[in-house]
């Protein structure tokens, strides 16, 4: 038994579309960040970035016990262990790897960025809207090049894939037009399409427009963004 602890993000939907997808049996903890949940000592022992998502697993290395934080290394962890969206294939494994990171490094930290300063900072700064809305275009044409002759981003759907597609469902938010990208429109459609992937998102789907609502919450603003 697999234990998820997360809350409906684009970061927590990596988390949970990858268990769907695995068909791993695993047990739901949300942590409600809007709350201060991941401020909680029992769950800093598991996340000391104080972030979700993050897992542990009961059957671990040696059968020992495991937690895993950053949802990047639940990707690579779930998927050594499952052997599945993660290819053995040196080659392959390093595109894939590539693809990952792009999104760890990159679209990920971009996107929250865009989404920080479009819709959540007390005062509209140009100049800090326009940097992120604009990086995360210049993300999304990358992304475009690359599904130009290609249906996924490291040959078969894999990790690099969920993981860059948990924050392309927030696309409208970070203000990319997906009629500018085909290809990355007819790829999000393509694992949109995905029972699992489906079942990942409907994960505390029920949260999220508590989430929204929140989102103009003094509170909650201190919760996500600040606590030191």
């Amino acid at each position: 038994m697999i234990d998820l602890f997360y809350w409906p993000t684009p970061n927590g939907w990596k988390a949970s579309i990858m268990l769907e997808e695995l068909g791993a049996p695993y047990e739901l903890h949300l942590v409600n960040i809007l709350q201060g949940d991941q401020f909680k000592k029992d769950f800093l022992k598991i996340a000391p970035n104080n972030r979700m998502p993050a897992i542990v697993d009961s059957d671990g290395p040696d059968g020992k016990p495991v937690s895993v934080f950053e949802s990047g290394a639940i990707l690579q962890y779930l998927g050594r262990k499952f052997e599945r969206f993660y290819p053995q294939d040196e080659r392959t494994r390093i595109a894939v790897e590539e693809w990952l990171f792009w999104q760890m490094g990159g679209l990920g930290p971009m996107a929250g960025q865009a989404h920080h300063f479009v819709r959540y900072a007390p005062e509209q700064i140009p100049y800090a809207m326009d940097r992120y809305v604009n990086e995360c275009k210049r993300l999304y044409g990358v992304l475009e090049k690359r599904l130009k002759d290609r249906d996924f981003l490291a040959g078969e759907y894999s990790i690099a894939d969920i993981a860059s597609f948990g924050w392309a469902v927030s696309h409208e938010w970070h203000r990319v037009d997906f009629d500018e990208f085909p290809n990355v429109r007819a790829w999000f459609e393509k694992i949109s399409s995905r029972e699992a992937v489906q079942r990942g998102l409907a994960v505390g789907a029920e949260k999220i427009a508590e989430t929204r609502a929140l989102a103009d919450d003094e509170e909650a603003k201190k919760n996500l963004f600040g606590k030191k």
